[in-house]
């Protein structure tokens, strides 16, 4: 299993990064975002073992949706 370095963790808050999803404990990251970037995000979970074929996890909804306002200039 890997894991957020936590050593590293003021230097990328530093280059704009949001931990927007922590642990209970604040210890372990489990979603950064990058601010100022259209869809920017790495998490810890695996969202794909939460989605089925006709319901897929938000995250993936939130990226096709990303991805088609940046192609066509307008929201899904």
């Amino acid at each position: 299993r890997y894991e957020f370095n936590n050593a590293y963790r003021q230097r990328y808050e530093d280059a704009g990064f949001i931990f927007s999803g922590t642990s209970t404990d604040g210890k372990l990251v489990e979603l950064i975002e990058l601010k100022g970037h259209p869809f920017y995000l790495a998490s810890q979970f695996h969202p794909e073992f939460l989605s089925k074929p006709n319901a897929p996890h938000p995250l993936f909804r939130g990226f096709i949706a990303s991805a088609h306002q940046r192609q066509h200039n307008r929201p899904l």
